[in-house]
């Protein structure tokens, strides 16, 4: 007989946005706890920003370029957009980066075709080149 049979264990998890305290035998542990992330990771929790916990967790190590592209598939760009205005958009939505990092970002785009510039060096404003694509899906052309 095992001197912790029958004894039980409070465990509290946290996913996401999703906190869980489950109570059981000291021998279900890893069990319970492997189907309450499977629960958790499978179902559309919504947070209050609106994002799925899944989303929000993919979301941490987003990179400039990838924020960028999010804002070119809201047709955040459909306006010439300078690099200040990219910037302080991106401080606002929580991530900040440095300037001359969003300035490679931009560049990089320009050259793949997604953004246009215009104006004269310095002076750079930053506009939709081709909208995007109807899915959604605008990861692909990373």
């Amino acid at each position: 007989m095992n001197e912790y049979e029958g004894k039980k264990v409070r465990v509290r998890l946290r996913v996401g946005d999703a906190d869980v305290e489950v109570e059981c035998d000291v021998g279900e542990v890893g069990d319970v706890v492997e189907r309450v992330l499977k629960a958790v990771a499978g179902s559309s929790i919504v947070s209050d920003k609106g994002k799925s916990t899944r989303e929000s967790l993919v979301r941490r190590g987003e990179t400039c370029k990838g924020l960028i592209l999010d804002l070119w598939s809201e047709g955040w760009f459909g306006l010439g957009r300078a690099l200040g205005d990219v910037h302080a958009e991106m401080g606002r939505r929580g991530f900040h980066y440095d300037r001359t990092a969003v300035a490679h970002a931009l560049v990089d785009l320009v050259r793949e075709g997604i953004l246009t510039r215009e104006g004269r060096p310095r002076r750079y404003r930053y506009v939709q080149k081709r909208p995007p694509l109807d899915t959604g899906n605008f990861k692909e052309l990373t």
